[in-house]
């Protein structure tokens, strides 16, 4: 699978949040976002890539951008888990149903696995695809070099 072109337009989802919200990329325009897929909840790395997350929240909102975290997790799981990280303002989705379909849409859903690479992408306040890391599953992304992409657009 080939994965999205930086430059392009960032496809269009529909996820649940751990609340069973509907959450729509196209809400956030305006803003930027970043889209941090982690493989699966209750595992040493992602919850680490999510406390990242969650801990940094008001730097992201200083440059205008939501950080948004993405499994393939059911929301059921994601609530609990988030529960327990005690994750507040970072919204956790779910691309469990249709099974992994966002991630396929960004081109990171490892089929024989069932579930997403773990990858950041930085979507800017048009909808476009300005920045893209895929990382081998057991590395624990650098946020500060997801700053650092922020700081540059």
């Amino acid at each position: 699978m080939k994965y999205i072109e930086i430059g392009k337009k960032a496809p269009e989802f529909i996820l649940e949040d751990i609340h069973e919200n509907k959450v729509k990329l196209s809400d956030f325009k305006g803003k930027k976002v970043l889209l941090s897929w982690h493989p699966l909840a209750w595992t040493g790395v992602c919850t680490d890539q999510m406390r990242a997350l969650e801990a940094n929240h008001e730097r992201f909102e200083k440059l205008n951008t939501v950080a948004l975290g993405l499994s393939v997790d059911p929301v059921p799981g994601k609530l609990a888990w988030a529960s327990v990280l005690r994750i507040k303002n970072t919204p956790l989705l779910s691309d469990f149903w249709p099974h992994g379909k966002a991630a396929k849409d960004y081109g990171i859903f490892l089929e024989d696995m069932g579930i997403s690479e773990r990858a950041n992408v930085i979507i800017d306040e048009e909808g476009i695809v300005r920045w893209m890391k895929v990382y081998p599953i057991s590395q624990l992304p650098d946020i500060e070099e997801v700053f650092k992409k922020l700081e540059e657009l």
